[in-house]
């Protein structure tokens, strides 16, 4: 993609996983991430949106490891606050795969290989639209799903890939079950499916089992 970098900021966190399209606040406090936005909002403002690995409060100051896989982000707005902090709104625009990073700034930087996925390789198939919806509702419960669906369908007009990513996103599930949606490419429709087929049958297993909600 010639449009974006192949040398991008790295930006780690424990619980965020950014897919295309969507909108995030952030933000930023740690003196090396102030610099990076510093380096970065005179040029491309193009930021890779990386999820930490296991153990990662062990090393955390310095280099522990993240995946691979990753999804890049766009500022899009940004305030500097008095004492050098930054608000700011990143907009996801699209997969990459770290291919080794460098260590010559106070924070992450990477040599990226962009794997964007086309918005018609992540739908193709209507029927799994409509499992997908079945799913929504059996989960949520018919009034509430329907209130989210024509929420995100007939007043935000969200369609395909857009409305994958949308609740791929907002899964209430652990951060690395996002990432699995975020590496299942143009199998993600199918990943979420199948995520959410089985929240429910954990559900039936008892009171135990996660609670009704699925978007955040």
């Amino acid at each position: 993609m010639p449009d974006l970098p192949k040398i991008i900021p790295l930006f780690p966190l424990p619980n965020l996983v950014m897919f295309p399209g969507l909108r995030v606040p952030l933000h930023i406090f740690e003196p090396r991430y102030r610099q990076m936005i510093a380096d970065i909002e005179q040029t491309d403002g193009v930021i890779g949106m990386v999820l930490l690995k296991e153990d990662w409060e062990e090393d955390y100051e310095t280099r522990p490891d993240i995946f691979e896989i990753g999804c890049a982000g766009k500022i899009e707005e940004i305030e500097k606050l008095p004492d050098g902090r930054f608000n700011l709104i990143l907009e996801g625009t699209a997969e990459f795969r770290v291919v080794r990073e460098l260590r010559d700034r106070m924070y992450r930087r990477a040599d990226v290989e962009w794997t964007p996925v086309s918005a018609p390789a992540l739908v193709t198939d209507p029927e799994m639209m409509e499992t997908l919806r079945e799913l929504l509702f059996n989960y949520l419960g018919t009034e509430p799903a329907e209130q989210a669906w024509n929420t995100l369908v007939e007043e935000r007009g969200l369609t395909g890939a857009s409305l994958v990513n949308f609740l791929c996103f907002h899964l209430d599930v652990a951060p690395i079950e996002k990432q699995t949606l975020l590496e299942s490419r143009a199998e993600r429709i199918g990943c979420l499916i199948d995520i959410l087929t089985f929240k429910i049958e954990e559900r039936k297993l008892g009171p135990n089992g996660p609670g009704g909600r699925v978007m955040q």
